[in-house]
């Protein structure tokens, strides 16, 4: 039995189905809420609602919009002629801090997956594909992920790209930036050996 009221259990247990959001962190989460005042909870919950129901899809490449498409896609400065492709719109974000990309994305929205009963059909390959075609693409880039299911997804797409005659590359993986090879794990060392490049 809870020590806690009920609209206090359900707040915890909402925040708790946030990925990567144990009870402890989902209750922290909870009890900082109720600290601040009533306008920041109203705040708070107004931005949750606008952000659901405000963003949608962008037509073109599925990153999430505002308006029928997005910032990038709408950005003249954009090198149209290479596409990266990623698994879910937050990988856009990641790689748009880095600031080191000028082209455009292509979102995937997840990732071939037959655990999880995901296809190639589940994803928005073909609408890739239509790109291409529309297109004086000149390089795709696959950034999914180094796991198992990122991995299938750039074979598969690998194979799909190169009769078309446009250039496909992957992201290197490896050891980050300033880390150190004694606490790099296995697997990341030998993504780092495979990447490796001429000097």
């Amino acid at each position: 039995m809870s020590a806690y009221a009920k609209p206090l259990n359900r707040l915890i247990e909402e925040f708790s189905k946030l990925p990567g959001v144990g009870p402890k962190s989902a209750e922290r989460m909870a009890m900082h809420v109720l600290k601040g005042t009533l306008d920041e909870a109203k705040a708070f919950a107004y931005a949750l609602v606008r952000a659901k129901q405000g963003l949608k899809y962008c037509k073109i490449c599925n990153n999430l919009s505002e308006a029928e498409t997005c910032l990038v896609c709408r950005d003249l400065r954009r090198d149209k002629r290479t596409i990266c492709v990623v698994e879910e719109p937050k990988d856009v974000m990641a790689i748009e801090k880095s600031g080191a990309y000028r082209g455009v994305y292509h979102v995937l929205l997840g990732a071939i997956s037959p655990l999880d009963g995901r296809g190639p059909e589940d994803l928005k390959i073909a609408q890739l594909l239509n790109r291409m075609k529309q297109n004086t693409v000149k390089e795709i880039i696959i950034a999914t992920g180094s796991d198992a299911q990122g991995e299938t997804t750039a074979l598969y797409l690998t194979k799909l790209i190169k009769p078309l005659g446009v250039k496909a590359t992957r992201i290197a993986c490896g050891i980050p930036a300033g880390g150190s090879l004694e606490y790099a794990d296995q697997a990341t060392l030998s993504k780092a050996l495979q990447g490796r490049q001429q000097l």
